[in-house]
């Protein structure tokens, strides 16, 4: 038996017969109350009668009895309001628990506890692969739409982290937002202890002059030195030299940042001089970003390049074969996705603006979808998905939800888990 059964049977009232307390109490439960996925106990503001008596308060859920002392719930003061405690197996002398036990074992379909651990060992894309196609289509357009809202909710933790770097200045976070973004998953770290090691006010100082802004980051970076042989690393250097003594600056060490096992035109070098470039031509960036009004007006911020330098180079000092390093599309939606519309619409939700909010996630259907293996994978199982709005959140339901096998969590599981076919299907 596992607790996430145990809740979804309560909070569905699956029970085969009637429930009762150790001392023989009879149970009608009047609300289930609210599933609590934080901290405390499990179901909150329910409303039960017990005996005569109608009670409010919480519930909490464990297998054993037992578990309310090991998990410490005895010093908690979150569970003083807990008027029933709903267990599987009751393993305490009746009269020693605290408050009313409810006991399930011999109350519940175990047919049904079977037929959902079959159902969540099976070995596909993911456990309902083969039945998601079935759920009605409002019902998944629902729960996706939850998805998006969940995982743009989860950023607001990320920012909030950059906020408190920033000391609340709301531009300062939206660049290292930006600046990680500008690392992709291989140099997101590095990129962040870049946009960390030298404020944004410090560069906007320099936002017409991409040369100073360059040699700004550069430096930062550890990428720059006296060791350097082609003329423009001496000259970054030179005046990187002048302008660290001027800020008083720490460079981070060069060594953090990685280049094996990727395409040369993904090197840090290049995002560094494109992220300069990004920042020289939107002096003003959060009141410029968030003022934009349609995707195509966002992407045209985005549209970029490397400095002249590295059209025949991709790490200094090593000439290759001339071309202009632009930022590609893929990859300013990619920045547009993972960071300018988390932040449009979190920076909406903290300041009360639903209008923009709202924009962000108009964006969201506007943008076109991501291609990956996990989309390739919901794709075959019937979830075709056109625009980053359903992407977004089918990688987050499948990372969240499925790679966890939080069936009981997910309103399609749940459709899926209550439907007549289930207990046949699993066999």
């Amino acid at each position: 038996m596992s607790e996430d059964f145990l809740h979804y049977l309560w909070q569905n009232r699956l029970f085969a017969r009637q429930l009762t307390t150790s001392d023989g109490e009879p149970i009608t439960i009047i609300s289930t109350g609210f599933h609590n996925h934080n901290a405390g106990p499990d179901f909150s503001d329910a409303r039960l009668t017990i005996g005569d008596t109608t009670w409010a308060g919480n519930v909490e859920i464990h297998i054993n009895t037992s578990d309310w002392n090991k998990h410490g719930h005895q010093f908690d003061e979150a569970y003083n309001n807990v008027v029933l405690h709903v267990v599987y197996n009751d393993d305490v002398n009746k009269g020693d628990s605290v408050m009313p036990v409810c006991e399930l074992a011999g109350k519940i379909d175990l047919e049904l506890f079977d037929a959902y651990k079959r159902f969540i060992e099976r070995k596909e894309f993911v456990p309902c692969s083969s039945k998601i196609s079935e759920v009605s289509e409002i019902d998944r357009s629902l729960w996706l739409e939850r998805m998006l809202i969940e995982k743009l909710e989860l950023k607001a933790d990320f920012i909030q982290d950059a906020l408190t770097v920033s000391q609340n200045d709301w531009e300062e976070a939206l660049y290292h937002i930006i600046a990680r973004s500008f690392g992709f998953s291989v140099n997101a770290l590095p990129f962040e202890m870049l946009a960390r090691s030298i404020s944004y006010q410090n560069l906007a100082r320099h936002s017409d002059n991409l040369f100073q802004i360059e040699a700004l980051l550069f430096g930062q970076a550890g990428m720059l030195s006296h060791e350097l042989i082609d003329v423009y690393g001496q000259e970054l250097f030179k005046e990187y030299s002048f302008l660290r003594k001027k800020y008083k600056l720490v460079p981070m060490s060069g060594s953090l940042w990685k280049f094996m096992r990727m395409r040369p035109v993904n090197f840090p070098t290049i995002r560094i001089s494109q992220f300069a470039c990004f920042l020289n031509r939107n002096a003003g960036l959060m009141s410029k970003l968030i003022s934009l009004d349609s995707v195509d007006e966002m992407m045209a911020l985005f549209q970029i390049n490397a400095s002249e330098y590295w059209n025949n180079h991709y790490v200094f000092d090593k000439e290759s074969s001339g071309k202009p390093k632009h930022l590609g599309k893929d990859a300013a939606q990619l920045l547009i996705i993972n960071a300018v519309l988390p932040f449009m619409f979190n920076y909406g939700s903290a300041t009360g603006n639903d209008q923009l909010s709202n924009k962000a996630l108009s964006m969201f259907e506007a943008l076109p979808g991501e291609r990956n293996s996990v989309i390739s994978g919901w794709t075959a199982a019937g979830l075709v998905a056109q625009t980053a709005w359903s992407t977004q959140a089918l990688m987050h339901l499948k990372v969240r939800y499925c790679d966890n096998r939080a069936c009981l969590n997910c309103r399609i599981g749940n459709m899926i888990i209550k439907s007549p076919g289930f207990l046949t299907f699993t066999r």
